[in-house]
């Protein structure tokens, strides 16, 4: 495994507050989203009657940003291009079920309940803010 590509998996883990921007009438729309990963696919969790779902299933090209939590611009962070699909699997679903989501889902077996999944084209990692990005091709 390449060192960028740990380093990102390390800051995947650490951080897990981001933004997901989609296009909706070709003009990008961000939101905050909470963000888990395999490897560096990354997973958040949607209802499906949503503005986002709405946005991916017109256009699914996505970018998403990671790290820079607010503790300064010393700290690490990346940007993430990719295509983003619906993913139902039940094990995935409670795999990724987290309690704060229930503000948007009632629980893993909601019906409304969907993850999308992200399939980076490329990520940029920054180990601060001004520093050259490691770029990984996918």
């Amino acid at each position: 495994m390449s060192d960028s590509k740990q380093k990102v998996i390390q800051m995947l883990k650490d951080h897990k507050i981001g933004t997901l921007a989609t296009i909706r009438e070709n003009k990008p729309f961000s939101r905050f989203m909470l963000f888990f990963h395999e490897d560096l696919t990354l997973y958040t969790a949607t209802n499906k009657e949503t503005h986002k779902a709405d946005d991916i299933e017109s256009n699914p090209n996505v970018h998403v940003l990671l790290g820079l939590e607010g503790s300064g611009w010393n700290n690490e962070y990346a940007e993430v291009e990719g295509t983003a699909s619906f993913e139902e699997s039940a094990e995935l679903k409670k795999k990724f079920w987290q309690e704060d989501l229930k503000e948007w889902i009632s629980g893993p077996d909601d019906p409304n309940y969907v993850l999308l999944k992200i399939q980076p084209s490329s990520i940029r990692y920054y180990q601060k803010a001004g520093s050259e990005p490691e770029v990984i091709k996918m």
